[in-house]
């Protein structure tokens, strides 16, 4: 299995840390409001990348933190004159919504950035101690020169950095030693959150946020870490020179990033009119739709949002699953019967079939190439499935199939659940047709309902019922 590290520029064998296992950390999302679907990128990659490694036999801890303490949240509480931690509770859990829908997978663990200040508060005085870090009157900053491997992840030149700097006077950064230093901790401003510190009541720094709990959840040395490309510079780069310089060794093997996601070929802004958050999408599309959409492209390159590609991607997916209602359908009068050599050659070829889907996907997570096969083996299905088809051939068209596209996290078959309002209708239409001695038609209803898994029981005092 190969994987382009960002670090070095080239795809590498993914050799895991300890055999078997793999120890993977995404940054998550700051959350002041409904995610977007650039949001939705990184999550729905990183969470297919989690699910090849998992098919492929390996036990992955799946780091995934929320930024609930940042600058916008604080303007956004202080716009609805409530506490910061309100608006980070309250959108944490819409963003789990929106993960669930997008069939994202929970993390094993989803650390909050304000659950972990104490070791945050060690870090920046184990800093401190080695040199690295600084405090000037209540703000500690990070040496940046003091780390000699500064630039590594970005390809970025100190010197040029520096030059890039000479002229910026960021207000309250007088007191830096060197204009590159950035910030591990800072005092409080008037209505904002704070923490208790050796040098300041204040918060801390975005960076050190993510070195903390990569290192609480996973340990000093992770097998890898991703997000967006925005990330690589300045976030990954400060993780790693603050990781590296507190733990004395090697941070992430692996470096993944995903490109951006443009809409229309425009950059997503509000200021163009071309924001979209996932909740906007669900309202027109499946969800699913969205996923397969963005799983047809290498994690790498930019992907253009569009109506057209989106369009295009309903249809394909429609194309897979009407063909898995195909498989069902013959699947309900298909005969117990031994394979035919015609069925035991398809089988082969769906074998060719599954390992290209292998081969792409080890090919650093090509998700488009992976669709390909799949279309192939839809193909197949389509041609060589019919009603004279053996149950044991058909069984396995679909096992094959619907296993790969779990692995790209799409469902294919979902369960209609009921909502509690449609069995009260249907209830309330049962007692009028028992009162009408229509006994065929409230019959009907109890076996529909029972078919979904909800038990009726007549009592003196009406129908209860309960879910089985």
């Amino acid at each position: 299995m190969k994987i382009y590290n960002t670090l070095t520029r080239k795809k590498e064998e993914f050799v895991p840390i300890e055999e078997g296992k793999v120890r993977m950390y995404v940054c998550g999302p700051t959350v002041y409001n409904l995610i977007h679907i650039g949001n939705a990128r990184p999550m729905i990659v990183f969470d297919t990348v989690r699910r090849y490694f998992e098919y492929r036999g390996y036990e992955v801890n799946y780091v995934s933190n929320f930024t609930d303490v940042d600058d916008k949240i604080i303007k956004a509480a202080n716009e609805e004159n409530v506490d910061a931690a309100e608006i980070a509770s309250r959108y944490i859990e819409e963003c789990k919504k929106d993960m669930e829908a997008l069939n994202v997978k929970p993390a094993t663990t989803h650390p909050l950035a304000t659950k972990e200040i104490g070791g945050m508060i060690d870090m920046i005085d184990t800093l401190i101690k080695k040199g690295y870090a600084y405090d000037a009157d209540g703000t500690v900053y990070y040496k940046t020169r003091e780390f000699k491997d500064y630039g590594k992840l970005s390809k970025k030149n100190i010197d040029d950095l520096e030059a890039g700097h000479r002229d910026i006077k960021v207000d309250g950064e007088e007191s830096k030693k060197d204009p590159l230093d950035f910030v591990l901790w800072k005092p409080k401003k008037e209505n904002e959150p704070y923490w208790e510190s050796p040098w300041s009541n204040g918060r801390p720094g975005w960076h050190i946020e993510c070195s903390v709990m990569a290192k609480k959840y996973l340990g000093d040395t992770i097998d890898i870490h991703a997000g967006g490309e925005d990330l690589i510079f300045p976030h990954h780069e400060n993780e790693i020179a603050q990781s590296e310089a507190a733990n004395g060794c090697e941070f992430a093997k692996y470096w993944m990033h995903n490109g951006f996601l443009n809409i229309n070929n425009k950059k997503m802004s509000k200021s163009e009119g071309n924001f979209f958050t996932v909740r906007d999408i669900s309202k027109k599309y499946d969800l699913q739709v969205l996923r397969f959409f963005m799983l047809s492209a290498s994690y790498r390159s930019p992907i253009n949002f569009s109506e057209e590609l989106v369009l295009a991607a309903k249809n394909g997916l429609d194309r897979i699953l009407t063909a898995i209602d195909n498989i069902n359908r013959f699947m309900e009068n298909a005969v117990d019967a031994a394979l035919s050599e015609t069925e035991k050659e398809n089988i082969n070829k769906l074998n060719e079939l599954k390992e290209k889907f292998n081969e792409a996907m080890d090919d650093d997570f090509n998700t488009a190439d992976a669709q390909s096969a799949i279309f192939e083996m839809v193909k197949l299905a389509n041609v060589s499935a019919d009603n004279n088809s053996s149950k044991e051939y058909l069984a396995t068209l679909k096992e094959v199939i619907v296993t790969l596209l779990d692995v790209l996290g799409i469902t294919a078959e979902k369960e209609e659940e009921i909502l509690d309002e449609q069995i009260e209708k249907l209830i309330e239409e049962r007692t009028l047709a028992r009162k009408e001695k229509n006994f065929k038609r409230a019959d009907e209803i109890r076996d529909e309902l029972l078919e979904k898994g909800i038990i009726l029981k007549d009592t003196r005092e009406g129908v209860i019922w309960k879910r089985v």
